[in-house]
């Protein structure tokens, strides 16, 4: 995997470090870690790449509601 796959990859943790609270630093750290195990299989690192995208994005979103 080049330096873009990666950061893609890491695209659910790094957002997760934006909530609020860190419940969902943990799941999209291992969702993640996931995608790049995964990355031979894109079908199942793509899953793995968008459960976690959809964590972190509630998790931003509560933190954006409560400004």
């Amino acid at each position: 995997m080049n330096v873009l796959q990666l950061a893609i990859a890491a695209l659910p943790f790094l957002l997760s470090l934006a909530s609020r609270t860190g419940k969902a630093i943990a799941p999209c750290l291992l969702t993640s870690i996931l995608t790049v195990l995964l990355g031979g299989d894109p079908h199942r690192a793509v899953v793995a790449w968008c459960v976690g995208v959809l964590i972190a994005a509630v998790a931003v979103r509560e933190r954006l509601r409560t400004l």
